[in-house]
């Protein structure tokens, strides 16, 4: 299983918008369960967002109705569109391709990991 390559990181005020991008080797439209993860300094990876194959999304309630993850099954790309950004959504971005569930617990599949890119927030 190929990694997922993230893009679109970078550094931008309190209040703007970035777009993340996640290319992945299979093809979204037959992937179960893919999301995006946060890790800041010192902290631990969280889950930040998920979506489904048929597009099913939900979101970390830090994040929600600022991000939207979405997909081009064309392009086999995931996408986290993130508005209004706060100095505390600094972080690097991970992208995993194989999610699944351990009962009610999401697990991201280790060898699903992108490389990350870096989000910063400037004040």
């Amino acid at each position: 299983q190929a990694q997922p390559v993230e893009s679109g990181g970078g550094l931008v005020q309190a209040g703007g918008s970035l777009r993340l991008s996640c290319a992945v080797s299979e093809r979204t439209s037959s992937v179960n369960f893919m999301g995006w993860y946060r890790q800041a300094p010192g902290q631990q990876r969280v889950l930040v967002a998920t979506i489904t194959s048929g597009g099913r999304t939900n979101y970390a309630a830090f994040v929600k109705g600022r991000f939207t993850i979405s997909k081009d099954n064309a392009q086999n790309t995931v996408y986290l569109q993130m508005n209004s950004l706060k100095i505390e959504d600094t972080a690097v971005y991970y992208c995993n391709s194989n999610l699944y569930y351990s009962g009610s617990t999401i697990i991201p599949s280790r060898g699903a990991w992108g490389q990350g890119t870096q989000v910063t927030v400037s004040s």
